[in-house]
């Protein structure tokens, strides 16, 4: 990854990209770290690893990938700061929830730009980023971003902004889900006998084990639950609970509309 960053915002998610570029072998030396006020932990991840560190965009030259990763309701405060780092040869990618194309087109002179959607696995390596990019964006700087994006997870590419609001709902919120799904676990375990740590450590792991088994295998989700599900066994008997009409299908259709609304109403 031979080309120049700056990376607005270095908190959450704006350190798990850094730390998978890093990872990756990119050079710190194609690295600027821009925020006011990083934690101890990033500041010593920064001085440990020579990338530099700035606390506001003055003075920090155009770079190739302009990657702001801010807080949604931090975006019309900052962007108007950041036009000084748009370059003839920059794109601009978002990861904001809802911060839509246009957005940034208006703040930054109408730039090469990108909307990201990341999701909190990237902070193990193993994120779902969708991109959507506007017709400023040239093939080499698809690539460039792609690279960057793969650091930390899978990416995809869609053609149509107005789909960010699922992705979002889906993929963006989506961990959420899962971790309620192991909260919920525990806690019926629990209900069930169990003693609490290892309630919560059975579903942590039936949680987790069972997704990198979805990952791996060639088989759909649906036919992995047919695998685990004998006639008139266990599985069979929970499953008709939480399969039925007021069941997990119907709540999760809820839960992602619900999402996409709000993805709507941020934009």
């Amino acid at each position: 990854m031979n080309f120049s960053v700056a990376l607005v915002g270095a908190g959450n998610m704006g350190g798990a990209m850094l730390r998978g570029w890093i990872n990756n072998g990119m050079d710190p030396a194609n690295i600027t770290v821009i925020d006011p006020s990083p934690s101890e932990q990033m500041q010593d991840f920064l001085a440990r690893n020579s990338v530099g560190h700035a606390v506001s965009a003055d003075d920090v030259p155009p770079p190739n990938v302009l990657l702001v990763a801010i807080k949604p309701q931090m975006m019309d405060a900052v962007l108007p700061g950041l036009t000084g780092l748009v370059g003839e040869n920059t794109v601009v990618v978002s990861v904001a929830a809802g911060t839509q194309l246009a957005t940034l087109e208006r703040a930054l002179g109408n730039p090469a730009a990108i909307r990201a959607m990341p999701n909190t696995p990237a902070l193990v390596l193993r994120g779902m980023t969708v991109l959507c990019a506007n017709g400023n964006v040239s093939n080499d700087q698809k690539q460039q971003v792609a690279d960057l994006l793969l650091a930390i997870g899978a990416v995809e590419w869609i053609d149509d902004e107005a789909l960010m609001d699922a992705v979002t709902a889906v993929s963006g919120s989506g961990p959420a889900y899962l971790f309620h799904l192991a909260e919920c676990m525990a806690a019926a375990g629990e209900k069930a006998g169990l003693p609490k740590e290892l309630a919560m450590t059975l579903a942590i792991e039936t949680v987790s084990g069972a997704g990198e088994l979805m990952r791996q295998s060639d088989e759909t989700p649906a036919q992995l639950r047919q695998n685990v599900t004998s006639p008139n066994g266990t599985t069979a008997a929970a499953l008709e609970v939480l399969m039925a009409d007021d069941g997990m299908p119907g709540l999760l259709e809820k839960a992602i509309e619900a999402a996409a609304k709000r993805s709507r109403e941020l934009s």
